[in-house]
């Protein structure tokens, strides 16, 4: 594609020739060849504009850079932008000939409930008969087909290639989680959505967005780009969700528990093996568990309608909907009931502990085992440990991922959120495997085991090397048990 194409709509300062060939685009130089648009980004940890040369060297025909090189190669185009990040967002949909505009591109942001709400549409959106892409946490999707995934939201460049993807293979929709630094990073840049959903905001992330006030400022900032053609749906139950929509564009619509909107729903009954909802003045019975599944629930079935879905295929469809993986999982064995759940941040935590006591019967001991990740947001984790020890009878403390931090000094953080009666009671087992082990060996017929923070993952990260671990596996085998949803 030509050069002058790719660079439609970018405010840019221009050196060289632009009317030539471009092959591909890179912001990795390690991945630049011949005839390839490197971007020079500005990153948390690196520079891009520190590998301009070997961009070079390896074959570059363009540069995008924030910052004009002072020596620039002979026959190399040079493009200075203001945003590096965000121009890559705009010349990846370029060069991918707009494939966000030739579907119905739906987005989620928020604290919880992301991944169980895109997941789900998808399931929805297939069992409609629609072919759909997916861009998610756990897996990305095309119609039924899985492509790995690293990121809560991709970069640009990947978004735009898997968009393209889907739209050759036919999807009109596409589910994605949009999260809070893909924002900021601009990441989402260039794309065209056809609807936004919010779903929540609690403490998390302040390790990147260092406030609370960032951290709204970034969910708002997907908000603030939405075109008028598009919607965006709100819970107005949290006191952020109007604050989402301040000066939208979109037609803005809410959804409720607690208040009139234009998508209200109640909770009839909540148990163990699923929720009766009311949804709108129309009774469904679904198979999740939860008033916080009750939020997706409502999310999933107010974006069906709005997408034009009919009310009641779409509270059939909501009927036959399963958990996402990790979410509020079950795997039960001597007679014994395990909940593995993605919980990570106090908020999510508390709304699956809540959720298991509101069911529970008095006989029935609760054991939670849990941990915090490692060279993440540091203040969370007295607090999710204080959350644990009020509402379990016996806590078990444990590494989550580690990554690059002493699994003591997190474990220590967590302790200072307890009080001294807490501590007495609380057991400190560092090594996951054997805290899921000792929670399986005092549980007794009847009591409840919720195993927090890793959920889907099928890994745990300690110095950097990723080693097979697999919450529901170790369940399963001391349990000796088949998993159940």
């Amino acid at each position: 594609m030509k050069l002058t194409d790719i660079l439609q709509g970018s405010n840019a300062t221009i050196s060289g020739n632009c009317d030539i060939e471009i092959g591909d685009i890179a912001f990795d130089s390690r991945k630049v060849r011949k005839g390839s648009l490197f971007i020079a980004q500005r990153g948390v940890h690196t520079d891009g504009h520190q590998y301009i040369g070997i961009a070079v060297n390896n074959g570059a025909s363009a540069i995008v850079c924030e910052q004009m090189p002072k020596e620039q190669a002979n026959g190399v185009c040079y493009i200075q932008v203001e945003d590096s990040s965000k121009t890559l967002g705009l010349v990846a949909d370029n060069f991918y000939q707009h494939p966000s505009r030739q579907l119905h591109l739906v987005g989620i942001t928020g604290t919880n409930g992301k991944t169980t709400t895109v997941t789900l549409l998808h399931r929805m959106f297939r069992m409609a008969g629609f072919h759909a892409g997916l861009l998610s946490t756990i897996v990305n999707k095309i119609d039924e087909e899985e492509y790995p995934t690293q990121h809560t939201t991709p970069d640009a460049l990947e978004t735009n290639q898997m968009l393209r993807k889907m739209v050759d293979a036919g999807c009109q929709y596409c589910f994605m989680e949009v999260s809070s630094h893909a924002v900021v990073q601009g990441r989402i840049a260039g794309l065209s959505f056809a609807g936004a959903i919010f779903s929540n905001l609690t403490h998390d992330h302040l390790d990147y967005h260092k406030t609370m006030a960032g951290y709204i400022a970034a969910k708002k900032g997907f908000f603030d780009n939405l075109s008028k053609e598009a919607f965006a749906l709100v819970n107005i139950d949290d006191r952020n969700g109007m604050v989402m929509v301040q000066n939208c564009a979109a037609t803005v619509k809410t959804y409720s528990l607690q208040r009139m909107a234009d998508f209200h729903c109640k909770i009839i009954e909540d148990t163990f093996q699923g929720l009766c909802l009311q949804i709108n003045g129309k009774e469904v019975w679904t198979r999740l568990v939860g008033r916080f599944n009750a939020y997706n629930l409502t999310a999933i079935y107010a974006t069906a309608i709005l997408c034009g879905l009919a009310e009641d295929e779409t509270l059939r469809m909501l009927s036959q909907l399963e958990a996402a993986e990790g979410r509020f999982e079950y795997v039960s064995g001597r007679g014994i009931t395990a909940i593995v759940d993605y919980a990570h941040t106090p908020d999510a935590l508390q709304n699956v502990l809540q959720t298991i006591n509101s069911i529970r019967q008095k006989r029935q001991r609760l054991i939670t085992v849990v941990g915090c990740g490692g060279d993440r947001d540091k203040t969370k984790r007295p607090e999710m440990a204080q959350i644990a020890a009020q509402q379990s009878d016996k806590l078990i403390l444990t590494s989550d991922n580690p990554r690059t931090e002493d699994p003591e000094q997190i474990l220590n953080d967590m302790e200072a959120g307890l009080n001294a009666d807490a501590k007495w009671s609380t057991l400190r087992i560092t090594d996951r495997r054997q805290a899921i082990r000792t929670a399986c060996m005092i549980a007794e017929e009847g009591d409840i085991i919720l195993v927090a923070g890793k959920g889907h993952e099928k890994y745990q990260e300690i110095n950097g090397k990723r080693s097979h671990f697999d919450d529901k596996e170790e369940l399963r085998t001391l349990l000796n048990a088949e998993e159940t949803k």
